[in-house]
């Protein structure tokens, strides 16, 4: 019976130890749970107040700017407004010249085109004074007691004119219209639904839309010199398409017309050789006719002239007689050639 007690004892002992145990197991897990979830509470408050910190800086920061906005045009005429925005975004611009667009140029546009001219012109260059990106802005404002409200979407239609007039890029509307309107009051505002290349901004995204506009060109430089050359190898081997074509008819041309001129060389030779000819077969059949009246010439005697003739024979006889006559008187037993050659033919 002892053993069997000794035996119900030990197996309670064994039991409150294991459930003491346990209990301190889980006390153990709870307290760690509870430390961790302290710390992501303590975590989460401090990312919270951090967000609400920067929120109520920014909701200041806006807040400054709209009473700073408000103050400005509550002190300026409607004409002041309008220029005090160009020297804001002048003076802001100047600012940073030097050290962000040190290369870059930006004026009033003062001239005009078919009648119309923008507010401001920018345009930014490389280092080889290549064009890298154009825009064209314009500022537009009015005082909260004007009678003659205007919106935004009013100036789109003259602003994408006068960018495409002086070949810039983009087309950027610096406004204060509409200051109750969340589209334009959020950021920067993407029009090109309605103009292409077009953004309308509040002043202080100025510096902001000149510098993505830029950098967006930069990226995009690399590339559109890359276009640029194989551009050129084109228009080169296009040119060279061209030339090769212009050279081949000229040259067909020039052959045709020397081809034309040979021939017609050629024709007048064989005139001038049949004409040669002619004169050849003219001279040769004169030739045989002096020839031949040559031989007629020495064929002709004094007999032969007067046969036939019987009054010309007797004058003849009777001249030689009167002359041989003389000569006997003379007392010269001469002969004279002439009486030779009558007395030759009488003996014929």
């Amino acid at each position: 019976a002892k053993d069997e007690q000794a035996a119900v004892e030990r197996e309670r002992d064994e039991l409150r130890n294991a459930t003491e145990r346990a209990r301190d197991e889980l006390k153990s897990q709870s307290q760690r749970a509870e430390a961790e979830l302290a710390r992501v509470q303590a975590e989460a408050q401090a990312a919270l107040a951090e967000k609400l910190a920067a929120k109520d800086e920014l909701i200041a920061d806006r807040e400054r700017e709209i009473e700073r906005i408000q103050d400005m045009r509550a002190r300026l005429s409607t004409k002041m407004l309008g220029e005090s925005l160009e020297q804001h975004c002048e003076v802001e611009f100047n600012r940073l010249r030097a050290t962000a667009f040190p290369r870059a140029y930006f004026e009033k546009d003062n001239e005009v085109v078919e009648g119309t001219k923008g507010d401001f012109v920018f345009r930014d260059f490389d280092e080889e004074g290549n064009e890298i990106v154009s825009i064209m802005f314009e500022m537009k404002n009015e005082a909260d007691d004007s009678t003659h409200r205007k919106t935004n979407e009013s100036h789109f239609k003259k602003l994408d004119s006068d960018r495409r007039k002086k070949g810039c890029e983009y087309a950027v509307l610096v406004s204060l219209l509409e200051p109750e309107n969340e589209l334009y009051n959020a950021g920067i505002t993407d029009v090109s639904y309605r103009f292409e290349k077009m953004y309308v901004i509040r002043p202080q995204f100025f510096i902001p839309i000149i510098t993505l506009l830029r950098n967006a060109a930069l990226s995009s430089l690399g590339y559109r010199k890359e276009l640029e050359a194989v551009r050129q190898q084109n228009i080169d081997v296009t040119r060279f398409e061209d030339q090769l074509a212009d050279f081949k008819d000229k040259f067909g041309r020039n052959y045709r017309l020397a081809s034309e001129r040979f021939q017609k060389a050629i024709d007048e030779i064989d005139k001038s050789i049949e004409h040669l000819q002619k004169i050849k077969e003219h001279l040769i059949g004169s030739e045989r006719n002096l020839r031949l009246a040559n031989d007629k010439a020495e064929d002709l005697t004094v007999k032969r002239l007067t046969r036939g003739n019987p009054t010309m024979k007797a004058l003849l006889d009777e001249a030689r007689e009167a002359k041989a006559a003389d000569a006997g008187t003379a007392g010269g037993g001469g002969v004279d050639v002439a009486d030779a050659e009558l007395l030759d033919d009488s003996g014929e």
